[in-house]
């Protein structure tokens, strides 16, 4: 683990001496790309930075109390290094979390996509408000939000919409998000106080450069129509709105959020990239039945994740035993409390991996 900690650690450095080369800056790629790599380094070597100097700290305490006379001194070298000692295994245990491998999509961006399910008009509100939901979340974290396409049913409620988060980690945030969403409460439009259950599907794409899902335009089938919803320039007066068809999968994705049909069908491409992307991501992932069977949620959208009890005033996280009773927080956006919940649990079921290996 120390030898692989060195090659980092030199690695660092070796960027840090390269970002300040006038060669390098010129390159705005090639600096753009060591910037991130620089990025992603920085936490694990400053850990071990200071593991190195607890260490230290360790080494020349205990070499100093072999000569020291003078007991206040030495009471104080005694509380050095009983400090150091006690923090010396909890860095060694943050690193190993920081070497743990990282999903290679966790820094980019996140395209989210929330479809009402069983529940009828109840459905489509609890999507509007989930919808919301990300929305505060994204504020919260200064992440940036894009409409891509949005399928209202005139009641305030959300039939499907698909939105991009932006933002540097958005994915390694909402990763864990993706799955039936289940809602249990009683319906502005029940007169006799029953509580329905409803549900909604939610996924989680990142974002997918050009490079990385190649597309044959010939197995896109483009219609172009006229854009509906609230007013605006160009709303219901041009054909704007574009329909993407992908003729091999089947894959239906309309976007009408731009003024022009070329904006939108480059929104559509991009929607069409990360769901070829997830597909591809799920086939290897169900192949990985060891693995998927280790992971604090398989990713299925199929697979319900989460409850929320408005009547108990609970969510209840159902993949790690998760129950918090402050669902009006929870619904204005304050998910921390549950997504670094289930982070702790991937790291903790990849620690224990780690050690078995």
């Amino acid at each position: 683990m120390f030898d692989k900690l060195e090659d980092i650690l030199r690695r660092y450095e070796d960027i840090t001496m390269m970002l300040n080369d006038p060669a390098v800056i010129t390159d705005q790629e090639r600096f753009r790309k060591l910037m991130k790599e620089q990025k992603s380094l920085e936490a694990l070597v400053e850990c071990y930075n200071e593991y190195k100097k607890c260490n230290e700290t360790i080494r020349d305490s205990l070499e100093m109390l072999d000569g020291e006379n003078d007991p206040d001194m030495k009471e104080l070298l005694k509380e050095e290094l009983s400090e150091a000692k006690d923090r010396l295994p909890k860095l060694e245990e943050r690193l190993k979390i920081l070497l743990l491998p990282k999903n290679p999509n966790d820094e980019k961006n996140v395209i989210v996509e929330i479809r009402a399910g069983v529940g009828g008009d109840e459905a489509a509100l609890f999507a509007a408000d989930m919808y919301r939901l990300y929305v505060r979340y994204a504020e919260r974290h200064a992440f940036k939000v894009e409409t891509m396409s949005l399928e209202d049913i005139g009641i305030g409620g959300i039939k499907a919409v698909s939105f991009m988060i932006k933002g540097n980690g958005a994915y390694s945030r909402l990763k864990f998000e993706s799955g039936v969403h289940r809602v249990q409460r009683i319906p502005e439009t029940e007169s006799g106080g029953r509580i329905h259950t409803s549900a909604i599907t939610v996924a989680i794409m990142p974002e997918v450069e050009d490079v990385e899902v190649d597309i044959d335009m010939s197995d896109c089938k483009f219609d172009v129509f006229r854009a509906s919803g609230n007013g605006g320039q160009c709303v219901n007066t041009t054909d704007s709105a574009v329909r993407l068809t992908h003729l091999p999968t089947g894959i239906v994705i309309s976007c009408q959020d731009e003024k022009s049909q070329q904006q939108n069908k480059a929104k559509a491409l991009k929607v069409l990239r990360a769901k070829l992307y997830e597909m591809e991501c799920q086939k290897q992932h169900n192949d990985e039945a060891e693995l998927r069977r280790s992971q604090v949620g398989s990713g299925d959208r199929s697979e319900k994740i989460r409850t929320y009890n408005f009547h108990q005033g609970r969510v209840t996280d159902h993949r790690i035993g998760l129950t918090l009773y402050r669902i009006d927080q929870i619904m204005d956006g304050d998910l921390d409390e549950i997504i670094d919940s289930l982070i702790a649990a991937d790291q903790a079921q990849k620690m224990l991996e780690f050690n078995n290996n």
